[in-house]
C-alpha cells in the first residue's frame, strides 16, 4: 500500500454501515487498509464485496449479538482507524408527527451506541464518524435524558480522545458538487491529525463537459453513460427550459397533471443544473426529474430547445461525486442500485483529504 506522506504508516481500519463502499473508494491511496465492513442491505453488501474482495464483509443488522461479534471477530486486536456513518432518526422531531416513546421503538437511534461499543472494544487510535448535518442537532436516549451525539461522546471519550465536529462541504475540497456533510474526528491524546486545506472549486462543465450529449433512452459506447428513458411530457418541457432554469416557470411548456392543470411545485423540480458551477447536492431520486435539480444543464440548439432533456447518466454521477470513471463495480450492477447509492454517500474525495490529514 502505498504511503501519502513520509510519516505515515499504513493503518488498519474498519467500516461500519459501509453501504457499497463509495466512501472508501480511495482509502487504499490515503494509506488506510479496511480489513472488515459491515452493512445491512444484501445488495449493497454484495457490491461492497465486489470492489473490496480482501475485506471481510458481515452483512446483517448491527443491533444483533451475532453480527456484531462477528464484525468485532473479523477485526485484529489493535485497530487503528474506524470509519462509521449510522443511519439516525434521532428524537429531535418527536411531537411533529411521532411520539418520543414511538421515536424510542427505532432501531436507529441506538446505532450510534453500537459504534461507541466497538470503539470500547476495539480502542482504535483514529476514528471518523460521518452523517448529514443535522446528525449534530439530533437527540438520542442516554442516561434518562436527550442528549446531543458530540455531548454523548464527549461524556464517554473526553479524557481518552481528542473530539472535533465539522461540517464541510465538498465543494470546497475539490469535487464538483455542493454536499455538506457533518464529519466527527476522534483521535487518541497524543496523536495528530490536521485539516485539509481548501481547493479551488471544480465545475460541472469541467467534469462532465466533454461527455456526448444524450437524449432521453438513448446509449453511447461510453460504460455507464446511457439516458434514462423518460416521458414525452417531460421531455418535452425540458427541450424548452434553458440551463440552470426549472420547467415550471416556462410560459408555454410548463409539467401539467393528468388533466391538463399546471403542476404546482417547488423550484428547484423540473430544473436544469448550471454548467459554471457545482452540481446541487446529488439526492436519492435523482432518476426523476421531477424530483430535485437532477436534470442535465444542457446546450442551446438552434431551434431555440436546449439538448440534453434527462437526468444525469450514471456516469455523470459517479463524476460528480469524485469517483472515478472506471468505478470498479460489476458491468450488471443495476442503475437504480448505483444511483441511489451515489444519492447517499459521502464524496470518497471529501474522505480521501481529511483522513490524509492523520498523523500530520
Amino acid at each position: 500500500m502505498q504511503e501519502p506522506n513520509a510519516h505515515t504508516k499504513s493503518l488498519i481500519g474498519a467500516s461500519l454501515f459501509s453501504s457499497a463502499g463509495i466512501a472508501e473508494q480511495y482509502l487504499d491511496g490515503a494509506g488506510i487498509d479496511i480489513v472488515a465492513a459491515n452493512e445491512l442491505l444484501p445488495e449493497r453488501a454484495q457490491l461492497y464485496q465486489a470492489q473490496y474482495p480482501k475485506s471481510k464483509m458481515i452483512c446483517g443488522n448491527i443491533l444483533s449479538d451475532e453480527i456484531f461479534n462477528a464484525v468485532v471477530a473479523a477485526t485484529p486486536k489493535k485497530l487503528d482507524f474506524l470509519l462509521a456513518s449510522p443511519p439516525c432518526q434521532g428524537m429531535s422531531v418527536a411531537g411533529k408527527n411521532r411520539t418520543t416513546e414511538q421515536m424510542l421503538m427505532d432501531d436507529r437511534n441506538f446505532l450510534v451506541f453500537k459504534i461507541i461499543e466497538f470503539i470500547k472494544i476495539k480502542n482504535p487510535d483514529y476514528i471518523l464518524i460521518e452523517n448529514v448535518p443535522t446528525f449534530f442537532k439530533l437527540e438520542l436516549p442516554y442516561n434518562g435524558k436527550l442528549l446531543k451525539v458530540i455531548e454523548i461522546l464527549t461524556l464517554l471519550f473526553d479524557k481518552k480522545y481528542n473530539i472535533e465536529p465539522e461540517v464541510f462541504d465538498a465543494a470546497e475540497y475539490g469535487v464538483a458538487q455542493r454536499r455538506t456533510r457533518a464529519i466527527i474526528k476522534l483521535y487518541k491524546k497524543g496523536r495528530k491529525w490536521g485539516t485539509p486545506e481548501r481547493s479551488n472549486t471544480v465545475t460541472v462543465r469541467e467534469m462532465i463537459g466533454n461527455l456526448p450529449s444524450l437524449e432521453s433512452g438513448e446509449k453511447s459506447k461510453i460504460k455507464w453513460h446511457f439516458a434514462r428513458k423518460h416521458s414525452s411530457k417531460h421531455i418535452k418541457c425540458m427541450r424548452h427550459t434553458p440551463t440552470g432554469k426549472t420547467a415550471i416557470d416556462n410560459p408555454v411548456h410548463f409539467p401539467t397533471k393528468e388533466n391538463g392543470e399546471r403542476v404546482n411545485a417547488y423550484n428547484t423540480t423540473y430544473r436544469r443544473i448550471n454548467w459554471d458551477e457545482p452540481a446541487p447536492t446529488i439526492t436519492m431520486r435523482n432518476d426523476a426529474i421531477s424530483s430535485q435539480l437532477n436534470v442535465h444543464p444542457g446546450r442551446a440548439k438552434a431551434n431555440g430547445t436546449y439538448s440534453d432533456a434527462r437526468v444525469l447518466t450514471p456516469l455523470e454521477l459517479m463524476l460528480l461525486s469524485s469517483l472515478p470513471a472506471d468505478w470498479n463495480i460489476p458491468d450488471d450492477t443495476p442503475e437504480l442500485l448505483i444511483r441511489k447509492c451515489i444519492g447517499e454517500c459521502i464524496p470518497p474525495l471529501l474522505i480521501k483529504k481529511i483522513v490524509s490529514e492523520i498523523q500530520k
